[in-house]
């Protein structure tokens, strides 16, 4: 036999072809920050610098590391573009001046990095993919924490979940992966060293994220993604150069399934050599005209098995062979460079039956050559009788009468045509019905009427006629391959019937699992994917459906169509066993077969999640092809409910993060803010026990600022237990009529000393009507305000409470002349613990103030809002909708 032959890969030509017109990627790979991956970007720069490459560093985070600052010297650097972000000042990297530069090399740091908005990308990525097409060579850095599907894993094992991350093909299409490694030891000791973080970083780090054991996870990631990034370089290398696998590089597993009973014993050898190895394993089903003519028991274990693969996480992959099929199992094993092949025992053959059917298992063993082949078998496999796969005839007493008829409207045809015509053969006629036939009611039927066609045109059209003697040798050799020729051709159209038939119910089966996938991808809510999977089961298989969920440590009835809450204690047997063991328990099941309902179990590859029943009003039972779509079905219904388990548990994290950040800024503030004042009290009083001779100013003074600082001492508490009764919903203000200059004057009154730096300014027309709101609470409202244009309006400045109606409310409006608040703050400053970073000057508070007006204002029927003060930009106005009192309609 001559060397098949080999051509490079077209897919892989052109993907080499098109890396051709761009840039070249070199990615920089650690598993933690401070490994060293800048440093050993700008030393592998500087090497490129010497040869005479024209090297630009675009832009390179130093973070005050005086060791990467002083590598970048030497090196041309990119100024950075000025962002202004809010009120914020940042740079990005000045995308436009590089491309205008056009260096061969360009180093741009943290791959992973978030723009300012505004720029002409999200993403640092996207920067550096313009780059690349524009010609430009890049150095890059990134984290193993930053690539997307990694991403929850690190979260896994550090707790910390990072928000910024790159798509898995960023890395794909790296030409270069340089890994930085650095032991765990030593990373920690860089640590210590203020080498990565500054002090107060560095200890928080060391309990947390920078835990030895997290490190050697780390470690371990990175290596196993720089490993896979180059393995598959490796293939795309001998796809385009038409080399031959295996190479002895990573090793990888390929699974042979089929529907033999050792498949299932060769998925679990693969799965746990997989484990060990620590590699990718691939299932590989061969499909061809053979698959069709399998029982219902060998299509359903075939269906099992390959279920049983791809949960246990194998690559599920599918070829199409007629012959050779060992030939091409080792043609695909070559091209995904896999080095060892799991099969199933196969099963004992006669000698003569080896002359009929391929010996795949035979031809592997003998064609494997570089491939390691285990051979598998089921424990209790017993030895079976071989038993040749002969073809199914139809029992459908129609198609036999059709087959007859057809042949004797052949016969009738051929009459007529015999003399009308001059035909030269009348036996196209009769393989034109025997055609029709097969195309019509399969094999056996067609079968018959190439029988039926081959004694009709005998008796009736070869001499001499109406007898089944035969004396012209040449219409015997007519007969005979009028015979073989009908029975040839009725079995290629009995087989395209078939195909055809077959092809129908897939596209069925898939018609049915996209519409459930679909109805149960709009479902947002846990009964509305209850709903939709009982009732499209229901109407698919023409059954009654239930679904049972785990409630309070019990298997309970969550939905059913028709409408189903309960289960006698039989069936509830059969759904406990089937939940308990995770195997179908029930009507036509091998367990508790006697029960009314066949339930399954509803699982995902990491955990049970329900059990589902059906049951026939008819009492008839599931047939076999309708089984395999309800497991597809099953497993539908079990990623719908995961994806709705893992969207609960997002929210709770959410929840849990953001009750975690209030209670940090609360903690803050009771920390710093209400700290503050009993400091100046403390020190007051003791200066008071201490200095029984001070003068009378003196202690005069003395005592005033412990009655100012209490009474901001008090206000703080007053709007931690305002906020308290809000957020539970105890607040039930007492509605009254108000007049708002008494109002004006009791808070002024109680703010006269934080008040008396400035100039507080009253405008309220005479004719201002009564207000409908709490007194209490208003007042409360006010002071908040006052408090609050006190501490950002300059010294000697004004503030301005002035008044009017618009329809049925009144206006309250408080302005002060300080620096103000900028415009994306404006609807912010009413959210608890919010501060405005930049504008006003940050000033002692705890960030409740404004909040706590927000909330006694709406529960008294009121609105409140900001917006600037002055035309110039200056000073901020707060304003206050309340409901004028109308005699008549408030009791």
């Amino acid at each position: 036999m001559t060397a098949p032959e080999t051509r490079p890969s077209p897919d892989a030509l052109l993907t080499f072809a098109s890396r051709e017109e761009r840039g070249r990627l070199k990615v920089f790979l650690g598993a933690a920050p401070g490994v060293g991956k800048t440093w050993a970007m700008l030393d592998d720069a500087h090497r490129k610098q010497s040869d005479g490459v024209d090297v630009l560093a675009a832009l390179i985070e130093t973070h005050g590391r005086a060791e990467t600052q002083a590598k970048l010297a030497g090196l041309p650097q990119l100024p950075r573009k000025p962002v202004i972000y809010q009120t914020h000042a940042l740079t990005e990297m000045d995308i436009d001046a590089l491309l205008d530069r056009r260096p061969q090399l360009a180093l741009i740091d943290e791959l992973a990095h978030t723009n300012a908005p505004g720029g002409r990308h999200e993403k640092r990525w996207q920067d550096v993919e313009e780059v690349l097409a524009a010609g430009i060579d890049v150095y890059t850095t990134l984290n193993i924490q930053h690539i997307e599907t990694l991403n929850e894993t690190v979260a896994r094992i550090t707790g910390v979940r990072v928000r910024e991350t790159v798509p898995d093909g960023v890395l794909d299409m790296a030409d270069e992966i340089e890994l930085i490694d650095l032991t765990p030891d030593e990373l920690l000791e860089r640590l210590k060293a203020g080498k990565v973080y500054p002090a107060d970083q560095a200890a928080r780090a060391l309990g947390s994220f920078f835990v030895k054991g997290n490190l050697t996870a780390l470690r371990e990631l990175s290596m196993r993604a720089a490993a896979d990034r180059v393995d598959a370089q490796l293939r795309e290398h001998m796809a385009a150069h038409a080399i031959e696998g295996p190479w002895p590089t990573q090793e990888r597993l390929l699974v042979c399934i089929n529907e033999s009973p050792a498949a299932r014993e060769a998925v679990r050898v693969a799965k746990r050599s997989a484990d060990r190895a620590r590699t990718d394993w691939i299932a590989l089903n061969v499909t061809s005209t053979q698959a069709e003519r399998l029982s219902e028991i060998d299509k359903d274990r075939l269906a099992g098995t390959l279920r049983l693969a791809e949960r246990l996480g194998a690559e599920l992959a599918t070829l199409e062979a007629e012959r050779d099929v060992a030939e091409a199992i080792l043609a695909l094993a070559r091209d995904r460079n896999v080095r060892r092949i799991v099969i199933g025992r196969p099963r004992h053959r006669p000698v003569w039956a080896r002359l009929v059917r391929e010996d795949v298992a035979r031809d592997l063993l003998r064609l494997a050559g570089p491939f390691e082949v285990t051979v598998a078998s089921e424990p209790d496999e017993r030895p079976g009788r071989f038993s040749l796969p002969f073809p199914q005839f139809s029992r459908d007493k129609a198609g036999w009468i059709e087959s007859v008829l057809a042949i004797a409207a052949a016969s009738m045809a051929a009459w007529g045509a015999e003399r009308l015509f001059p035909v030269a053969s009348l036996s196209l006629i009769f393989m034109t019905a025997v055609i029709v036939v097969a195309s019509r009611r399969g094999m056996g039927p067609s079968a018959l009427a190439s029988v039926l066609g081959f004694l009709s045109y005998d008796f009736f059209f070869v001499d001499p006629r109406l007898t089944f003697t035969i004396t012209d040798r040449s219409e015997l050799l007519t007969l005979s391959l009028f015979f073989a020729a009908s029975l040839v051709t009725g079995n290629l159209a009995a087989r395209l019937r078939a195909r055809v038939k077959a092809q129908s119910a897939i596209a069925d089966r898939t018609n049915k699992l996209y519409d459930f996938s679909r109805r149960v991808a709009s479902a947002a809510t846990a009964d509305e994917v209850v709903w939709a999977s009982v009732s499209h089961v229901a109407t698919t298989l023409r059954c009654d459906t239930v679904l049972l969920l785990p409630r309070a440590g019990e298997l309970a009835v969550v939905g059913g169509f028709p409408p189903e809450d309960r289960l006698d204690v039989r069936d509830q047997s059969a759904a406990q066993f089937a939940w308990d063991k995770g195997e179908p328990a029930g009507r036509d099941s091998d367990t508790l077969p006697t029960a009314h309902w066949l339930f399954l179990p509803v699982a995902s590859a990491e955990r049970r999640l329900g059990v589902l029943g059906i049951a026939f009003a008819d009492g008839r039972s599931l047939a076999r092809t309708d089984r395999r779509l309800l497991d597809a079905l099953s497993d539908q219904i079990a990623l719908a409910l995961e994806r709705l388990r893992l969207t609960e548990e997002l929210a709770a994290n959410r929840l849990a993060t953001e009750t975690e950040r209030l209670r940090t800024a609360l903690l803050n503030s009771v920390s710093h803010d209400l700290r503050t004042p009993l400091v100046t009290i403390i020190g007051a009083a003791g200066s008071l026990a201490a200095g029984p001779d001070l003068p009378c100013d003196a202690r005069r003074d003395l005592a005033e600022n412990i009655r100012e600082e209490g009474e901001r001492l008090d206000r703080y508490v007053q709007n931690l237990l305002d906020m308290t009764r809000l957020g539970h919903g105890a607040l039930t203000p007492r509605l009254a009529p108000l007049d708002l200059a008494e109002l004006i004057g009791s808070a002024r009154q109680r703010m006269r000393s934080v008040l008396r730096a400035h100039n507080l300014l009253v405008d309220l027309p005479d004719t201002l009507p009564l207000v409908l709101a709490d007194g209490v609470l208003l007042e409360q409202v006010l002071v908040n305000i006052l408090d609050n244009a006190a501490k950002y309006a300059p010294a000697g400045g004004d503030i301005v409470i002035s008044a009017r109606t618009a329809g049925a409310r009144a206006e309250l409006a408080i302005t002060d002349h300080g620096p103000g608040i900028p415009a994306a703050d404006l609807d912010r400053v009413f959210d608890m613990f919010y501060r405005v970073a930049g504008g006003d000057r940050q000033r002692a508070g705890t960030g409740l103030g404004l909040a706590i007006c927000k909330g006694l204002v709406e529960a008294m029927g009121g609105a409140i809002r900001a917006e600037t003060g002055w035309p110039d930009g200056t000073g901020t106005r707060i304003l206050i909708s309340l409901p004028l009192h109308n005699p008549e309609t408030t009791p």
